[in-house]
């Protein structure tokens, strides 16, 4: 049975220590049936290229993940690289192994690691626009780069410059409580939001009854006029009118309660009109 083999010398076609070589391997995993036999070969082929997935995973570390992670993350991208692999089309599988773990790596970070929804265009911009950044400040005695010189260096506009740099700051986001810089007595981001202003609930609510109140019959808005913005009481809304202060009563509460139901749509508006019980003098 053909094994797994580390060559002691690397050839042009292995440039790197930690490439096996696996050509005899997968010819014969890619006429072997599925069964015992072809998972354990594919598992050995795995295991021989797991220290190339290793290397590729620490090349990512100090970025806010950890290393185990990242080789797990790897390891995933072997699997599938070796599962897709077809000696057939002549490719060295180090040529596809490659770009499919770092790949996988790099869906891990784009994926998992924003703590804000980013898209992918814009992340690859604040990558060049990060590594822009890093090329030309040790030439600009510790100036910060400009959008024009960073739009030079990458070959950008401008505007993608700009957007790029917005998203600097989206991928991991501060605690309410981190201290502002410059402070010194414990000054947080949470001390700059104010507090809920009451007055907002009260236009949207004004705004939600301003259609359903110029339904209203005359003498039911007139009523709530006097009522709630008068501040008159039930007895004197009855004297202007000339009815009961029970009626007044039971129109202001029937009156808010098909106001209430229509905006809140719990149920079909009742009618706000003179009903049958009404005295005559309601009809004033």
């Amino acid at each position: 049975m053909t094994t797994t083999r580390v060559h002691a010398t690397r050839s042009a076609k292995h440039p790197h220590d930690d490439a096996p070589d696996t050509a005899a391997d997968f010819r014969r995993l890619s006429v072997l049936e599925d069964g015992p036999e072809k998972d354990a070969l594919r598992a050995r082929i795995i295991v021989a290229w797991i220290p190339m997935a290793d290397r590729l995973a620490r090349q990512f570390r100090n970025r806010g993940e950890a290393l185990e992670d990242l080789r797990q993350v790897a390891a995933l991208g072997l699997v599938k690289a070796v599962l897709r692999y077809d000696p057939t089309r002549g490719i060295a599988f180090e040529s596809f192994a490659v770009p499919t773990v770092v790949g996988e790596v790099k869906r891990h970070f784009r994926d998992h690691m924003w703590e804000l929804h980013v898209p992918r265009r814009v992340q690859e911009l604040r990558n060049q626009v990060r590594a822009a950044c890093r090329d030309l400040s040790p030439t600009l005695e510790d100036r910060i780069p400009g959008v024009p010189e960073i739009a030079e260096h990458t070959g950008l506009s401008q505007a993608d410059v700009r957007l790029g740099m917005q998203a600097l700051d989206c991928y991991a986001a501060l605690s309410l409580d981190a201290e502002l810089s410059g402070t010194e007595d414990g000054y947080s981001l949470v001390d700059t939001l104010a507090d809920q202003e009451p007055g907002f609930d009260q236009v949207i609510d004004r705004e939600a009854v301003r259609p359903v109140l110029s339904k209203l019959p005359e003498r039911e808005r007139r009523i709530l006029y006097l009522r709630f913005f008068c501040d008159m009481t039930q007895s004197r809304i009855a004297e202007q009118l000339g009815i009961s202060q029970m009626h007044v009563s039971r129109l202001i509460n029937r009156t808010c309660s098909d106001l209430c139901d229509q905006v809140m749509g719990d149920r079909p508006r009742r009618p706000a009109c003179v009903t049958a019980d009404d005295p005559p003098a309601a009809a004033h």
